[in-house]
Order: structure tokens, then sequence, then C-alpha cells
């Protein structure tokens, strides 16, 4: 069974995350960010990845904590449902289109974090939420899943849809390299000998 659960608990935030990476793209987040859930709901929905998120942060000084501490536990929980990453396609990437935006996500579960983030937005605010929040939060979960993530935006006028579109493509390029591959069952797919 692919699956996990990772709470942590800080002065700043407290969060639990379950995740199944072999659902159905199930979700119930609950961060108290109602832009950040809408953004986590796609996440899950998209990686077919089952997801439940419970954080309770320090939104009295703004969302930042509780962003970046649940890309972190969702990163956490990711690497330890992956377990010893035998037979899975280890890549994925994805070019989505979402109205106005157009994101290109690729990743590789190599155990080597690295962000590269060519996403700028239009507006510093969708609603109430910072949009640098985005980047922290894909910072946060590049560093703690192990994950080397490239995000590029191609086009995009409107900020919630190139938000939108990057957590999609995202999650599409995710729910191929967790998949596991019928050609490499219980393979390493590496010459290394470890991920």
């Amino acid at each position: 069974m692919r699956q996990a659960t990772i709470t942590r608990h800080t002065a700043e935030t407290q969060i639990e995350v379950t995740l199944n990476l072999d659902g159905t793209g199930t979700y119930d987040n609950q961060t108290g960010v109602g832009f950040f859930d809408h953004m986590l709901d796609q996440l899950s929905r998209h990686s077919l990845i089952d997801m439940t998120i419970r954080a309770k942060g320090d939104l009295h000084i703004d969302d930042h904590h509780t962003v970046e501490d649940t890309g972190i536990a969702i990163g956490q929980a990711l690497v330890a449902a992956l377990g010893d990453k035998k037979g899975i396609r280890r890549y994925g990437n994805f070019l989505l289109a979402m109205d106005d935006s157009l994101l290109r996500a690729a990743l590789d579960l190599s155990a080597r974090p690295f962000l590269v983030w060519n996403v700028d937005f239009p507006s510093e605010k969708i609603g109430t939420f910072d949009t640098e929040l985005v980047r922290e939060f894909f910072q946060a979960l590049s560093t703690h899943g192990g994950i080397t993530l490239h995000v590029d935006r191609l086009h995009g006028l409107n900020s919630h849809h190139i938000a939108e579109a990057a957590f999609k493509a995202v999650a599409r390029a995710l729910r191929e390299a967790v998949e596991p591959d019928p050609r490499m069952a219980g393979v390493l797919p590496s010459t290394k000998g470890a991920l």
C-alpha cells in the first residue's frame, strides 16, 4: 500500500497530511486558506493521489507558514508513500492549457531537490492570497519531496488561471511519475542503484 500520514507540529502550524498514491483523486483539504484549499484540491484530483489535509496555522499573521509547512508535509508524505521507488516511472511532464494560461511542468523523483520557477503573476494577490506563496509551496514540496521540478509559464493574463494551471500541470506530471511502470516491476529506475 503506497500510503502515508505525516504530522507536523511547530510553534506556527499544526498539520496532518494523508496521501494514497494509488487513489482516484479524492480529497478533503482544510487549511483555513480558501484559495489554497482550492489549489490543493486540484493537485489531488489531477494527480489521482487521494489527499486529506488538516492544517491550523498562524493566519492572524499571514498565510505564509501554513502554505509553506503544508508543502513540507506533503513532500514528506510523498517520500514515505513512495518507499524505495522500485517500479515507478520516476519522470513526468505535462503541458497544461487553461483559458489564457499555458503552463509546463516537468519533474524527476530523483531525491535531488531543485526548483526552477519561471512563473510570473500579473497581480500580487488572488483575492486575499499572496501570489508569491505559490512558489513557496512548490519550493517546500520540491525540497522535502526530493523532487527536481521545473515549472514554466508560457502564456497567461489572469493570476488565478496561472496559479491553477501550475497546480494542475504539476499534478499531471506527478501522476505520471508515481505510476507503476509495468515494464519495470520491482526495478529501480536508476543505474545508480539508489534514489
